[in-house]
């Protein structure tokens, strides 16, 4: 339900009335009971719940395939080199 702006056609006071879109305009102003007119505003923003709202949502099929090819070949093991150590470590032996 959209929350209303309301301001007062005699004292001028301002009010916000949380109501159904079905619902009549706010005929009279709390404050002094003179009536009221429903102002236009902006209003607040809104939520977007659930699939379908990102770009990466509605791909087209090749995109996809390009996508996940690449993700295959970056983490298959052939394309991973194997780290060699740049000195080995040499043993100590001890004489007796």
């Amino acid at each position: 339900m959209p929350t209303y702006e309301y301001e007062c056609r005699s004292c001028h006071a301002r009010f916000e009335k949380f109501q159904p879109i079905t619902a009549k305009p706010a005929a009279a102003c709390p404050q002094c009971r003179a009536s009221a007119r429903r102002l236009i505003s902006a209003g607040a923003g809104f939520l977007f719940k659930g699939s379908g709202f990102y770009s990466t949502d509605y791909r087209s099929s090749s995109y996809k395939k390009q996508a996940q090819a690449e993700t295959k070949s970056s983490s298959s093991p052939s394309s991973v080199k194997a780290a060699s150590p740049a000195t080995p470590a040499k043993a100590k032996s001890k004489k007796d």
